[in-house]
This record gives C-alpha cells, sequence and structure tokens, in this order.
C-alpha cells in the first residue's frame, strides 16, 4: 500500500465498465487523465483488449486502462482483485464507481416475485456493491490525507466513490420490485459511507440516471418511455446517453462539487421534477 496519497498516479474503479453507462464512465474519466480499472464479467480475450485499447487511446495513449474479470456477488474475490490492481497501480483507487448491475428480468407482478430472483438482484446490485465499497474504503481510510491544501490539489482529485443507483431509487414500479430496493438500498448506502468517511476528505455520491439508451433498457422495451417523452414527462425532450452519466461522474472524481457528499444527482432531464398539473 502506498503511504500517501501523492506517491502514485491516481486511478478510478469502474464496475461494469466493458459496456453502456460503465463503459461512458470510463471513457470521461480517461478523458480528464485519470487511469482507469474496469471489472466485469466477461472472461479476459480479444474483445476485452480491444476494449481496454480503444480507452487507452483516450488521451493519445498517456492514460493506463486496466481490465480485471470480478464478479461483484463473489465476495471471496473481492480482496484478490483490488490486491492485484493495487500492485498494478502502486496505491488504491482514488475513485471507485459502483456501476454494476442487473436489471429485473423478466418484469414480474409484486404479487409473483420469488425469493431466487429477489436474491440474484439484491445480491449484485446491494449486497456487492456495499461490500465492494467497504473494502475500498478501508484502503482510502489507512492512506493518509496531505495536511497542505496545495500539496492535496497537486497530488490530483481527492478520493471519492460514486453509487450509480437509478430513478428506480424512489419511483417505484410494481414489475420491478427487486431493482427499486435495490436501487433504494444503495440511496442508502451512499448516505451511511458519506456520513463515516466526510471525516477523512472522502466524498460519497449517489448518481441517478433516468431513461437512458443503454442495451439494458431496451430489453424492456421502449415504447413507452418514447410516449412520455413526446407527451412531456421527460422537460428535455430526450432519451439520456451514457455519455450524459460519464461526465457527471467525470465532475464529481475531479472534485468539481468539494461541498457536497451524500446527495443525489438526477441525470433524468428534469423527470423528478414534481407538477402541479
Amino acid at each position: 500500500m502506498s503511504a500517501s496519497r501523492s506517491s502514485a498516479r491516481p486511478w478510478a474503479l469502474v464496475t461494469g465498465g466493458l459496456r453502456g453507462i460503465g463503459h461512458a464512465i470510463a471513457h470521461s474519466l480517461c478523458a480528464q487523465g485519470l487511469d482507469v480499472a474496469i471489472v466485469d464479467l466477461d472472461a479476459p480475450g480479444p474483445d476485452t483488449e480491444a476494449t481496454v485499447q480503444a480507452l487507452a487511446a483516450t488521451q493519445g495513449g498517456a492514460v493506463r486502462v486496466v481490465y480485471q474479470r470480478l464478479d461483484i456477488a463473489d465476495l471471496a474475490q473481492h480482496g484478490p482483485v483490488l490486491q492485484a490492481l493495487e500492485a498494478a497501480f502502486g496505491a488504491p483507487p482514488r475513485c471507485l464507481v459502483n456501476n454494476a448491475g442487473i436489471a429485473s428480468r423478466p418484469l414480474t407482478d409484486l404479487l409473483e416475485i420469488g425469493p431466487e430472483a429477489f436474491d440474484r438482484n439484491l445480491g449484485i446490485n446491494l449486497r456487492g456493491s456495499f461490500f465492494l465499497t467497504q473494502a475500498v474504503a478501508r484502503r482510502l481510510v489507512a492512506v493518509p490525507m496531505p495536511e497542505d491544501a496545495v500539496v492535496a490539489a497537486a497530488d490530483g482529485p481527492p478520493p471519492s466513490i460514486v453509487f450509480i443507483t437509478s430513478i428506480a431509487a424512489e419511483l417505484v414500479s410494481p414489475d420491478r420490485a427487486p431493482y427499486c430496493i435495490s436501487k433504494a438500498g444503495l440511496s442508502t448506502v451512499t448516505r451511511l459511507f458519506a456520513t463515516r468517511l466526510a471525516a477523512h476528505g472522502i466524498a460519497v455520491h449517489e448518481v441517478r440516471p433516468g431513461f437512458i439508451r443503454t442495451d439494458m433498457t431496451a430489453s424492456a422495451g421502449s415504447e413507452v418511455i418514447d410516449r412520455w417523452i413526446a407527451e412531456g414527462r421527460v422537460p428535455v425532450p430526450r432519451w439520456g446517453t451514457p455519455q450524459d452519466v460519464g461526465q457527471v461522474v467525470a465532475a464529481l472524481a475531479a472534485g468539481r462539487l468539494p461541498y457536497m457528499t451524500g446527495q443525489p444527482i438526477w441525470v433524468a432531464g428534469g423527470l423528478n421534477i414534481a407538477r402541479a398539473t
């Protein structure tokens, strides 16, 4: 473990970073000069290597990108993967982005959902993310903070943890019960870690994407969302993109919102605005 936060280039760990929102987040982090490790379920091979090389080219080869296979639901993998990444980068991650997660498929009525589907969703979306965050937080707390503000600024962005939740953390869908519960739980987890880690100079953020056009949203059908957008239920009249989320996470990882922690940030085109009519 590094003796101080200034002994190695800062790097970010993005879970579920091979595709969709996670990939866009990794790209945005690389674009602002952070080295990045992405973890996902795919076995290392030509496809993962192509993704790594494309991300590393974001800054003309000035950033380093590493891929490790990780099933975050398997808690026994957390320690070995983190140790391997720390050995590769020379320090704990400066930023952890908890993006990995699964949707509720097939859509199932609240009165019909079974324990197997419930446990699988929460095991990945909530339990896995909680314990990976705990493992990273322990490492960050163990690294001394620079006492001098100038030294800290020169050291790079302050440490941070970002949870990618969903509008489902607040807006419920009775046919997506496990997903809604897992995301609402992650919202609480964000506040818990924010409270615990603030004294250590570690900001913890929640990002709530809205209707983001990805393979995951496409698998549930888009006709209803298209109609809602056309009817004005989303004030910004378009689908969101993974890049919309990536840019927000990059700003948080850069420390550009320094007096904020534990607050949900909606990337939803204004869908969360309560209307009188």
